[in-house]
């Protein structure tokens, strides 16, 4: 199954592992996804062949981009907010590991200028999502690192995260667009696992897998009890078509309703 990608759950070796690419015989998003692992003191230099970025998961880095120079630094994806490169095509990134380091690099075909920018955590802020909603089911932590409110006209990637909760929902109510998103996932424990859906099938998603969204279809997600679950998310803008907000399905949007009312048992919370 192209859509769901599982051949990594054994993590990642030092160097780059491609994961997706921009064009693909099957199931094509556009997108190119790979994970860097450097060593510590490994050095990595690359002059950007198109828009790209590259989000720090795990180390502590210095990321130099024309004059910017940054020390990044990330102990849990979980519990501290993202920092990120975004570049355009034809600018060159250096990153310095001064730990064990691990970045996902997220491209896609555009070559048109911008300016190039670090993300620093406190560029990006922890939106409790689903607050209140059905209970707090579908509680959880949604961070926007770039998309149409904080990037350049001419970029064509969004890119994000999403914590969720053991044992709730995220991506909730089930939502649709017409732009292709890759998500890629983590657990805080390797053992660890979820449920996402694609349309109507159900995709049982582990430590470092991979599912590619493709247009149109509702994609909600779900933790197992007892294991966080965290994803990287990346959109591309269509032309003429970028993407804005999703489209919640029409059956389930009254979850989302302000005392919208949810069937709980008698006596479920007497003492």
């Amino acid at each position: 199954m192209t859509l769901h990608i599982t051949g990594n759950r054994d993590g990642f070796e030092p160097g780059v592992t491609p994961v997706t690419a921009i064009d693909e015989s099957a199931d094509a998003t556009g997108i190119a996804l790979s994970v860097l692992v450097l060593k510590a003191g490994a050095t990595y230099v690359e002059t950007m062949p198109s828009e790209t970025a590259f989000l720090l998961m795990s180390g502590t880095t210095t990321v130099t981009v024309g004059n910017q120079r940054a020390e990044l630094r990330r102990a849990s994806l979980f519990d501290d907010s993202p920092s990120c490169a975004h570049l355009p095509a034809g600018v060159e990134l250096r990153v310095e590991a001064k730990t064990e380091a691990e970045f996902t690099i997220y491209r896609c075909a555009n070559r048109r200028a911008f300016p190039a920018r670090v993300f620093r955590p406190a560029d990006t802020a922890d939106e409790h999502r689903g607050k209140g909603q059905v209970g707090d089911a579908c509680l959880r932590l949604v961070r926007t690192i770039f998309d149409l409110n904080n990037a350049d006209a001419n970029a064509e990637l969004v890119l994000g995260e999403v914590v969720t909760l053991p044992g709730r929902w995220s991506s909730y109510p089930p939502h649709h667009h017409a732009q292709p998103e890759i998500y890629h996932y983590r657990f805080t424990h390797p053992q660890g696992y979820g449920h996402a859906e694609h349309g109507d099938q159900v995709l049982k998603v582990r430590q470092y897998d991979t599912v590619k969204i493709l247009a149109g279809n509702d994609h909600a997600q779900c933790a197992a009890p007892g294991y966080g679950m965290y994803y990287s998310w990346v959109i591309r803008h269509l032309p003429n078509n970028p993407y804005t907000v999703p489209e919640f399905t029409a059956e389930h949007r009254w979850t989302m309703e302000k005392g919208a009312t949810i069937w709980q048992p008698k006596g479920l919370n007497d003492a």
